[in-house]
């Protein structure tokens, strides 16, 4: 008799299937419309093959498109096998590396024969063509446990000396496991953790495109070859992919790298790989900004601080960065570099130091500084603090992804009956923020341990478990706040709350955080004197709200597509003349209104008024206040409002500075 097992399902039930039996059979055995609709499965929790044989008594859950999150993870990862298997039909001799999905859709990385070159951009419709044909001939994804060196020896026969590499690289414990596309001779073969479709054909050929290719270095390594990676977006049907172009579409629109260009906010050059040459307007935005949050910091409790920008190294080994961040750190000799044309420029010798990463480690030598009581808590530290992070050249993108950048950054010190408070206040003072910055939608996360951290189990149980607390209380641990837990991506040293937000056209940005820390007061031997008279260790708690103020004005220009909140904007008004006898009123107009506390600028020039219309709307000044020779004679001002269609508004000036006035005020004044 075939040994059976038991496999529960989530209603409740209990099918007893036979040994060899799959998900695929339990599937079928519910009914028909289930079995042509499932894609794989989660077994014990593990997202597996549907035609992957049971092999024990197993918890199962049928993933089918419903589930969107898994499924698009699951087809995404498809694709890229579907992509490398297509190359490889169109351009033998092609080596194969890595394929991986992302949060859009998934890449794969190609090692082209010598002869061919790199792939560009006009490949890319052959690619897809021959793509569909792959889908269409709806080959099954066969999965096969490999021995590590069979696996080798394969793709050292095959010319695959990239994979040949990586196979004996893998974790010793790991099984090694090889999909096939196909059957017979000339199944193609790629070595995958999986899982995968049960075939090709479960792929809709009309749910991805091919959407650009760029240069790779094998391994993230610049001293190894240089690969052309193949990117593409993919989706579960037609209708959400043409969603996602028109998405990516409204996104280039507002592009902030572009509409920084038009509007003469900054720029980028290769002589400051990653930092930002901030223009007059760009900066006045910054001002704004930085002005706004100074005032809700202030007005929250926090006190202010400047730390410095270089510290000595075996501080940064005290507080665990050395050894756990010290490749994404700027590190400089403490000692005169050689100035002699021979010998090395710095000795043996050199004491070293490092640029900031972080101000976390300053703020706890600050709070160091003298006796500090029970009484004295919570203290807020705040710092505007300028950071450098040694990111990869090809990560950096605009303003989003810099080595220079200031943080919005504080230290919150409290004792452990104060945590759960401060946290609470914490995410009243962020939605408050990011509702005024015009952002009404965001997500709280909660991101757990990792796999590779400081403390002890209990520190984290408890740590976790205060910020859920936080959060619970807070009313926000909800579905309309996105709550949702994050298994081991917390901080090695600290769990974190995750704040996402969710701008204009639908895309989420991870900007805010606060992390519960007992690791770094204990490494670096912070202390306060508590009501017993005895010395305990405060809770850290790190926190942003924008995050940096780079990224976050990127996320802005892109949020408003330009068009700013008329107190942010770096150009408030225009006044622009219709004919040259307007000039001199315009510039009474335009000094009352300056006078007045506002950024308004004249344009006298002697250009036709659509002309100075069309640029200063490229330029996305938000007002045009147009004067001719009847507003002169009558003290009043055409208002134009940008991408409004309404028709222009005729006020007095003293009307105008009224509407100026309500709409320009920093939303925390009015």
């Amino acid at each position: 008799m075939s040994k059976m097992f038991r496999i529960s399902l989530p209603d409740g039930t209990v099918r007893e299937m036979p040994a060899g039996s799959t998900p695929a059979d339990v599937a079928a055995a519910i009914g028909p419309g289930l079995a042509k609709a499932a894609l794989a499965a989660r077994v014990n929790g593990e997202v597996r093959d549907i035609m992957r044989p049971f092999e024990e008594d197993a918890e199962l859950a049928l993933i089918t498109a419903r589930d969107e999150k898994d499924a698009l993870e699951l087809v995404r990862h498809d694709y890229a096998h579907v992509l490398a298997e297509a190359v490889q039909k169109l351009y033998p001799g092609t080596q194969i590396t890595f394929g991986p999905a992302t949060d859009d859709g998934f890449y794969y990385d190609f090692a082209p024969a010598a002869d061919r070159g790199p792939f560009t951009d006009e490949d890319l419709p052959a690619i897809e063509e021959m793509m569909r044909k792959v889908i269409a001939a709806d080959e099954p994804l066969i999965r096969e446990v490999w021995k590590r060196e069979d696996v080798r020896d394969f793709f050292a026969r095959t010319g695959e000396t990239f994979k040949s590499e990586w196979v004996m690289e893998l974790p010793a414990d790991q099984t090694i496991t090889m999909y096939r596309s196909g059957n017979g001779d000339d199944a193609w073969m790629d070595l995958c953790r999986g899982p995968h479709l049960a075939s090709t054909g479960k792929l809709d050929p009309q749910a991805f495109k091919l959407t650009r290719v760029s240069g790779a270095y094998w391994r993230g390594d610049p001293k190894n070859p240089m690969l052309s990676r193949i990117y593409g977006t993919a989706w579960l049907n037609k209708k959400q992919l043409a969603e996602h172009l028109t998405r990516l579409e409204e996104a280039g629109k507002r592009d902030h790298r572009k509409l920084g260009q038009a509007m003469d906010l900054f720029h980028l050059q290769a002589e400051a790989h990653g930092s930002v040459f901030w223009h007059p307007k760009g900066f006045l935005i910054w001002r704004q900004l930085e002005a706004y949050m100074r005032r809700k910091l202030d007005a929250a409790g926090y006190l202010e601080v400047k730390t410095p920008q270089v510290m000595d190294a075996r501080q940064w080994e005290k507080s665990g960065h050395w050894g756990k961040y010290r490749e994404n750190m700027f590190v400089i000799p403490d000692e005169v570099p050689n100035t002699e044309d021979e010998g090395p420029l710095v000795s043996d010798d050199a004491e070293w130091m490092a640029l900031k990463p972080m101000n976390c480690p300053a703020h706890v030598l600050i709070f160091k500084q003298g006796i500090t009581s029970y009484r004295e808590l919570p203290l807020r530290m705040a710092e505007f603090g300028c950071c450098h992070r040694n990111e990869p050249h090809g990560a950096l993108h605009g303003i989003m992804r810099v080595r220079q950048f200031t943080q919005d950054d504080a230290h919150i010190f409290c004792r452990e009956d104060q945590l759960v408070q401060e946290v609470r206040d914490f995410c009243d003072l962020l939605d408050g923020i990011y509702r005024d910055l015009g952002f009404d939608n965001y997500a709280v996360k909660l991101a757990l341990r990792p796999d590779k951290r400081f403390g002890s189990e209990a520190m984290w149980d408890q740590a976790e478990a205060e910020l859920r607390e936080a959060v619970v209380s807070s009313g926000r641990a909800t579905e309309e706040f996105g709550w949702e837990e994050l298994p081991g991506e917390g901080a090695f040293y600290a769990p974190k709350l995750e704040f996402h937000l969710t701008d204009a056209i639908g895309r989420t940005w991870q900007v805010g955080t606060i992390q519960s820390d007992r690791v770094l007061p204990e490494r670096l031997d912070a202390s306060y004197v508590a009501e017993d008279g005895e010395r305990h260790r405060p809770v850290m708690l790190h926190r942003a709200i924008l995050g940096t103020f780079e990224r976050f004005i990127g996320i802005l220009i892109e949020h408003y597509a330009g068009n700013l909140p008329l107190w942010l904007t770096p150009v408030q008004a225009v006044v622009a003349t219709i004919v040259s006898d307007a000039d001199g009123y315009a510039n009474e107009v335009a000094a009352t209104l300056q006078k007045a506390g506002f950024r308004v600028e004249a344009d006298t020039r002697n250009e036709k008024i659509n002309y100075k219309v069309r640029e200063h709307s490229l330029a996305k000044v938000p007002l045009l206040l147009v004067v001719g020779k009847r507003e002169a004679e009558e003290g009043t001002v055409a208002v134009r409002r940008l991408g409004s269609e309404e028709r222009q508004q005729v006020l007095s000036l003293d009307e105008a500075i009224a509407m100026l006035r309500a709409e320009a005020t920093p939303p925390d004044l009015r």
